[in-house]
């Protein structure tokens, strides 16, 4: 028996995959053809989209979510993006639904003080 996710928990499950590491439940949660746009980067697909999570796992401690807005397909999560290489950046995640799996992304942040830790890890 399998059950449909509402978005808002398709979201709920995403944040939690991807703060454990988890790619194999995020990539479940995928369209093929998600379309990601971020501050750091852009993807086409969900192996290009999973690419990134992953160079961003790296460096990721935790996801401190502040709220939660769902309205049908629409998911809008609002959090603290916490890494080894920064202090916490607040973060937007906008998230968009479709038969039952995410297919566009949009992530937006101040980037400068993870670009200077990343520019420090190299």
């Amino acid at each position: 028996m399998t059950t449909t996710k509402t978005p808002r928990e398709l979201a709920e499950t995403y944040f939690t995959a991807w703060e454990a590491g988890d790619f194999e439940t995020v990539r479940g949660l995928l369209a093929d053809d998600v379309d990601f746009v971020g501050t750091l980067g852009t993807a086409s697909g969900a192996e290009e989209a999973l690419a990134g999570l992953r160079r961003m796992g790296r460096v990721l401690e935790r996801i401190d979510v502040k709220a939660r807005v769902a309205e049908g397909g629409e998911v809008i999560t609002w959090f603290d993006l916490c890494t080894s290489i920064a202090p916490p950046a607040p973060t937007a995640n906008w998230m968009h639904v479709e038969d039952g799996r995410i297919a566009r992304i949009r992530v937006t942040f101040d980037p400068r003080e993870q670009l200077a830790g990343f520019a420090k890890q190299r």
